[in-house]
């Protein structure tokens, strides 16, 4: 059974971890993977059709626990302990939850302290008892008629939340919280730089923890800014992003028989190979003969697809060109973001006049894929992936060199 700490506003866990509020997906998977021969049975609970119209749960139901995750941003929102005969809770080092300690009112109000009055929603039956951060929701199904106020004497625990704020309906996940950061920088968003043609590199608003000598050296988030165009080299990447988690070599082109003349094509002696940065949700594509960037993946990590939880969320926004036939032709400025549908998109760029190609992804070990193939259409020097429920689960941007005459913009950073 765990043993663990209740930090209202902040936290649940033990020494060895911690979920807190504001940590990505990522992290509470890694925990939960680390430490799997204690926590078992785990459940990842999300709406398949319409992804973002419900928050994405981790069920630890051998614990009674539920984390819920915000389904846009995907950091922790929520922690939920539904069933407190599965895990003993503390406060402060002292237990109010435990197969010796009953999660009574008394024993809540003597080690939590008074608070306002409770709140009796009749529909649920439950009384609420609301501190700044975390709530306690009491079963009434023993009394006829429920109390103004007081809860009655001997009532149990039967929820408990940990959240952000002072009201669970409306909380927020809080920003990332320092500890998270672990010496990695994360993409707050990502715009596309574009022209009139198409693409031409990312522009990128990071967030990283400072690091310096000593433990309270630099404790803010800094923010910064980093342009990356096609044709630049490995050492601009690596300059501005810093080293990736991994750099991965292609094999193979699986997609060079649709290109015109396949068969003509030199076998080239070395491969392409990908920077990949995970915590940033974009892969970077290197030419293998002039090692400059040809290619940008930004993945979306959506719970149903087959890279799911590989990369953190990419928050990209694509500005559009749309021009308008008449006699008045004008152009129209929209904007495509990593929540966008497939068929918004279509609407706004019109529909590929070609078929997709079907990608069908599997391992090596294991060649079945429980979630499906996705559908790759191709629109103005961008390859979208689309998956079966009309989400992008990717975008492939691809274009011409940066010339001379287009300037880098000068990078900035701040604090906060």
């Amino acid at each position: 059974m765990l043993d663990l700490e209740v930090v209202p506003e902040r936290s649940l866990g033990n020494e060895q971890w911690e979920f807190a509020l504001g940590m990505p997906l990522a992290q509470a998977i890694a925990i939960l993977q680390k430490h799997c021969r204690i926590i078992k049975n785990v459940q990842v609970l999300y709406s398949e059709q319409t992804p973002l119209s419900h928050d994405l749960i981790l069920n630890l139901t051998q614990d009674g626990i539920k984390l819920l995750f915000d389904a846009t941003n995907q950091r922790l929102k929520v922690i939920e302990v539904y069933d407190l005969s599965k895990v003993k809770l503390k406060y402060c080092g002292v237990h109010f939850n435990s197969q010796a300690i009953a999660p009574t009112i008394e024993q809540i109000d003597q080690s939590f302290g008074a608070t306002h009055p409770g709140v009796y929603n009749a529909a649920e039956q439950l009384f609420h008892l609301n501190f700044r951060g975390l709530s306690f929701s009491f079963q009434l199904d023993s009394w006829n008629e429920a109390p103004k106020y007081e809860i009655p004497h001997g009532a149990m625990v039967k929820r408990m939340h940990i959240y952000t704020g002072n009201n669970l309906q409306e909380t927020r996940a809080p920003v990332m919280p320092l500890a998270c950061f672990l010496g990695n920088i994360f993409a707050e968003s990502v715009d596309v730089l574009r022209d009139a043609a198409g693409p031409l590199g990312l522009k990128l608003h990071l967030l990283t923890a400072g690091c310096g000598p000593g433990v309270m050296a630099d404790s803010k988030v800094r923010s910064l800014e980093r342009s990356i165009y096609f044709g630049d080299s490995c050492q601009d990447v690596l300059g501005a992003l810093g080293s990736p988690h991994k750099v991965f070599y292609k094999s193979e082109d699986k997609m060079k028989i649709h290109s015109p003349s396949p068969h003509k094509q030199v076998p080239s002696k070395c491969n392409d190979y990908f920077f990949n940065y995970f915590t940033l949700g974009v892969d970077i594509l290197f030419d293998s003969a002039t090692n400059l960037v040809k290619k940008f993946v930004l993945h979306t990590n959506y719970p149903g697809h087959y890279n799911f939880n590989i990369y953190h969320r990419c928050d990209f926004k694509i500005p559009l060109i749309i021009k308008k036939e008449g006699a008045g032709a004008q152009t129209e400025d929209c904007l495509l973001t990593t929540n966008s549908k497939w068929d918004q998109i279509q609407e706004l760029l019109g529909h590929p006049m070609e078929k997709p190609v079907v990608l069908h992804r599997s391992s090596s070990a294991n060649n079945t894929n429980p979630f499906g193939s996705t559908f790759c259409f191709g629109l103005q020097r961008m390859i979208f992936e689309v998956m079966q429920n009309n989400h992008i689960a990717s975008v492939t941007l691809y274009g011409a060199h940066r010339t001379a005459s287009q300037t880098r913009p000068e990078s900035s950073s701040s604090s906060h």
